[in-house]
């Protein structure tokens, strides 16, 4: 397998990326979580707050206790609620009766509902022992994996970049390459990197309203944070580490006194004991995925001589389009817990109702303002490697038409006049959304060699986890306003490059998100949260 050529289609041929002969076997569909067998859990408290308020400027005074790490989980990543959906079974038949999916909600998106996301914690708190344990999100409870202090362990494959002696834990977050690859085939690689970047943004938002500080890193020495969690790589691999605080990042997050000599992962790999633990995925058959294999072998980093110190940000956009301004508008405040409830992906569910450029404003501000994060990538916080475009229409007081939005300046760029949406629609390669009904389509958008003169073939990764990030910035935004948003990979890049003049600067579209006013779905839904 050419990676490059992988890759290529991977973004602008997609139907390369899927078998035309393979057929999903719904029958024997993974369970979306993971399930380990005979090894020691920890419940946790599923008493968690009606309401998250974000701290500002202070800290806790001291480390959090396991019922705090408990209702952190489930915030992130636990099952908030049932769902049970109405369908037609027959569209073409309108006398049909309509029939019924039920799924298991969780305050982030996931592509198709799969979640190949897993959560791993090393921990260090006062009630707990010390160890690295597994987030059942099934039973919200902990499986504790392997215990044991492994502050040094992890120290060194960081490249002795954090300080955890100053960290009560560090979030783990891995990709269970199977989950998603029985329904969307190789075309998962794409899905799992901005999974995973939609779970990072959803840990960084939480990590704020608990008072907790923290750092994501990329790079990392793969095989040794793979072999601590007793993870072989061919069945799931590591995509991200996050070390959690109670104090200041200034405090912990620099170089520490061990960052000089190359660690590899040989050798850090003799340092523990290999495991295999058991564990149920439910799927009989599981099909061959190489190239997925083959694409995370690529993109490996086999000892911290490999890590990148330098940025590969984009390169500046020429301000050549006319500039719109937008209305200066007030911090977007908004109750955490509900906008994360009322989050709602809707598809022939939208609404065609104006939107006024306040509310258009707002949703642009608050979501690249909230994008601004402490990562191993850059020298302090975070810069723009990814940006917003948006096609508006019906929006009052902006002309319909194609625009970036400039986040220092508050400001839309005009790139094409018009109404977009045909052009748009014709892009869709399923009609599950009908554009026409849609006010507001953003795309977020990258460089399109993704950083791979600075990262390799990890960069794509990077790349899809930051604009994952940035997508559940937006959804978070557009839920607090009463709006809903729907990611969608399923539309042409090459023709939303054209409309935005993308390819001269060398910017691609990652990923589609119409939103907009919407009617609920008939469906029943409970709380699964005491």
């Amino acid at each position: 397998m050419n990676p490059e050529t992988f890759l290529h289609n991977l973004h602008f041929d997609p139907d390369q990326s899927r078998s035309v002969d393979m057929v999903v076997d719904w029958d024997d569909a993974p369970l979306p979580y993971k399930l380990y067998r005979g090894l020691p859990v920890v419940p946790l408290c599923a008493e968690v707050p009606l309401r998250l308020a974000e701290r500002t400027g202070s800290e806790p005074s001291e480390i959090p206790c396991l019922r705090t790490i408990g209702h952190f989980l489930w915030y992130a990543f636990g099952l908030t609620q049932l769902s049970q959906t109405a369908i037609a079974l027959n569209c073409k038949d309108k006398a049909a009766a309509p029939g019924t999916f039920q799924s298991f909600r969780r305050f982030v998106p996931s592509g198709g509902g799969l979640y190949p996301s897993e959560v791993y914690l090393y921990l260090k708190l006062p009630d707990l022992p010390s160890g690295v344990y597994h987030y059942d999100v099934a039973h919200h409870r902990l499986v504790l994996v392997r215990e044991g202090v492994f502050d040094g362990y992890l120290g060194k494959l960081l490249g002795g970049r954090c300080d955890l002696a100053e960290c009560f834990g560090v979030v783990i977050a891995s990709t269970m390459f199977w989950k998603n690859f029985y329904k969307y085939h190789d075309f998962a690689y794409r899905l799992q990197g901005l999974d995973c970047g939609v779970l990072l943004g959803q840990l960084l938002e939480v990590a704020k309203r608990f008072g907790f500080t923290s750092k994501v890193y990329y790079q990392f020495v793969d095989r040794a944070v793979n072999h601590l969690l007793g993870l072989s790589g061919q069945e799931e691999s590591v995509f991200a580490v996050m070390p959690l605080s109670h104090r200041p990042v200034d405090a912990w997050g620099a170089y520490s006194g061990e960052a000089s000599q190359n660690v590899t992962a040989t050798e850090l790999c003799r340092e523990l004991p290999q495991m295999n633990h058991s564990h149920y995925v439910r799927s009989q058959r599981v099909k061959d995925y190489s190239q997925l294999l083959q694409m995370n072998e690529a993109c490996r980093y086999d000892s911290t001589a490999a890590f990148s110190q330098r940025n590969a940000c984009r390169a500046a956009v020429s301000d050549r389009e006319e500039a719109v301004m937008l209305p200066d508008v007030p911090r977007l405040s908004y109750d955490f817990t509900e906008a994360c409830l009322k989050r709602y992906s809707p598809e022939a569910d939208f609404v065609l109702e104006d939107v006024d450029q306040e509310k258009l404003a707002a949703l642009l501000s608050a979501a690249t303002a909230a994008f601004v994060y402490q990562n191993d990538l850059d020298e302090h916080w975070s810069r723009a490697r990814v940006s917003l475009y948006c096609c508006v229409y019906q929006v009052e007081g902006i002309e319909d038409g194609a625009y970036r939005y400039d986040s220092k300046t508050h400001t839309l760029r005009r790139i094409r006049r018009g109404d977009q949406r045909p052009t748009l629609q014709q892009g869709m390669s399923l009609d599950n959304i009908n554009l026409f009904q849609v006010p507001l389509c953003l795309h977020v958008v990258g460089d399109r060699k993704h950083g791979k003169a600075a990262w390799g073939y990890r960069g794509y990764r990077i790349q899809q986890m930051e604009a994952g990030m940035l997508v559940q910035r937006l959804l978070l935004a557009a839920s607090a306003m009463g709006l809903g948003g729907h990611p969608l990979l399923g539309f042409d890049v090459n023709t939303c490059d054209e409309m935005y003049r993308l390819v001269e600067d060398e910017r691609t579209c990652l990923i589609q998100i119409p939103i907009g006013p919407h009617r609920q779905r008939p469906r029943l839904q409970g709380s699964m949260r005491s």
